[in-house]
């Protein structure tokens, strides 16, 4: 595994970054289905993969279980995030300490929803910290970690406010953040556009993409809920004209994120962070298309 932390590879102009998102399964079956997905992805070499946080015990030891295989079968550098949604600050602390005795280095510090959904206002544990402004201070404070933090190109879905979000992630960089990462990004364009207001607020920090391989119907409706209307109009439709036809959806959708990617890469984006949802297919191929297209091979 490399020596050099997520932000010192961001800055380098050599060649964008690569890294993947996985979620803890749940069940055995799940688990091999991870470690497969962990096992064909490392040979995209990825700059770093991040395991996504449970905050109740079960899933929080799901979390630590799953990073601890990829550590042991994928080679990579492996970031875990980190909530502050429904825990109290003692148990945000032995979460890090946890990270600490398995070796994380980089910390994902997150917000997170409630229960009943991105939609549903926060309320902060009456033990609890208050926002991820709060959590990136804690985790600073904690330990030789270095954080990471969330960004949103078409607006947090609790205020759709994108002057708001681009203060909040400047906060998150005055608080310790050295380099965010965006919920997924459907429009080059929206990505830019938070690059330019947040560099004119002062911003430094370097942003990466938030990348969603696009394969099945079903997909549309899950990320309207959970996101509001990411997804442009022209996609959307494109893709229904293919609804029953599931091999043309699915090119369709590869296609145009794999535009998508080059149109970020082409913009300044210093890397793509892919949510595979714990499969390897779509996300190879993307980025093997992308390797095919000057000049933006990684």
């Amino acid at each position: 595994m490399t020596s050099q932390t997520i932000a010192q590879r961001l800055g380098e102009p050599d060649r964008p970054t690569f890294s993947f998102e996985f979620f803890p399964p749940s069940d055995a079956a799940g688990a091999f289905v991870l470690l497969d997905t962990v096992v064909n992805l490392r040979e995209l070499r990825p700059d770093w993969v991040s395991v996504t946080y449970g905050a109740t015990g079960a899933t929080r030891e799901r979390t630590f279980d799953a990073v601890r295989a990829i550590q042991r079968h994928g080679g990579v550098q492996t970031m875990g995030h980190l909530t502050v949604s429904g825990q109290t600050r003692d148990e945000v602390a032995a979460a890090l300490a946890s990270y600490a005795e398995l070796g994380v280095k980089h910390i994902l510090a997150i917000r997170g929803d409630m229960p009943a959904g991105p939609l549903t206002p926060f309320e902060a544990h009456p033990d609890g910290l208050g926002n991820a402004t709060e959590l990136v201070r804690l985790v600073k404070a904690s330990g030789d970690f270095e954080v990471g933090v969330a960004a949103f190109a078409d607006g947090h879905p609790a205020q759709f406010d994108l002057d708001l979000d681009a203060r909040i992630l400047l906060d998150k960089q005055e608080a310790g953040a050295s380099f965010a990462v965006t919920q997924m990004v459907f429009r080059a364009d929206s990505y830019l556009a938070l690059v330019e207001r947040f560099r004119a607020l002062g911003g430094t920090i370097p942003i990466v993409a938030g990348i969603m391989p696009v394969t099945n119907l079903g997909q549309i409706a899950r990320f309207k809920a959970m996101a509001g209307d990411v997804m442009p109009d022209d996609l959307v439709a494109e893709l229904m004209t293919a609804a029953d036809d599931k091999a043309r959806f699915r090119e369709i959708g590869l296609e145009r994120i794999t535009r998508l990617c080059d149109q970020l890469l082409a913009g300044g984006a210093p890397g793509l962070q892919f949510f595979t949802l714990n499969r390897s297919t779509a996300t190879n191929e993307i980025v093997a298309r992308l390797r095919q297209i000057p000049p933006h091979r990684a």
